[in-house]
């Protein structure tokens, strides 16, 4: 029995819409620097509130999930693999940034995808 291409992307999409906590160890913004042929992830503190946003430490307002956000990043991390970015974020970095399991297989997945655009030299948006 396979799955259609179709199936698994509906899959997917559904489970992009599903509540998640945020990580008091921050976020990441993951990006490809082709001239570099490597992929970025600018890792930025926040502070989780009673009501559960992310909130800038310095300025304590809510940090918005959609649009341009003016804050200065905590760290640059940069790879050529997605496991390299993996291993130096994860393993190597401490105290680690990434706090909470779900969101350190998040970025695993957001990685790959960000590899394969990377080589396939295709558009790659952090989902």
């Amino acid at each position: 029995m396979s799955q259609t291409l179709e199936n698994l992307t509906a899959i997917d999409d559904k489970l992009s819409k599903r509540h998640i906590d945020l990580d008091p160890g921050g976020y990441f913004i993951i990006y490809l620097d082709r001239e570099n042929s490597s992929i970025c992830a600018k890792h930025f503190t926040n502070v989780i509130d009673d009501r559960g946003l992310a909130v800038d430490p310095e300025t304590g307002k809510p940090i918005p999930a959609r649009g341009k956000v003016e804050r200065t990043h905590a760290t640059l991390f940069t790879a050529r693999t997605a496991k390299e970015l993996c291993v130096k974020i994860l393993e190597e970095t401490r105290p680690s940034p990434v706090t909470m399991l779900d969101h350190a297989a998040y970025l695993g997945r957001e990685f790959v995808r960000a590899e394969i655009a990377l080589v396939n030299d295709g558009e790659y948006v952090q989902d």
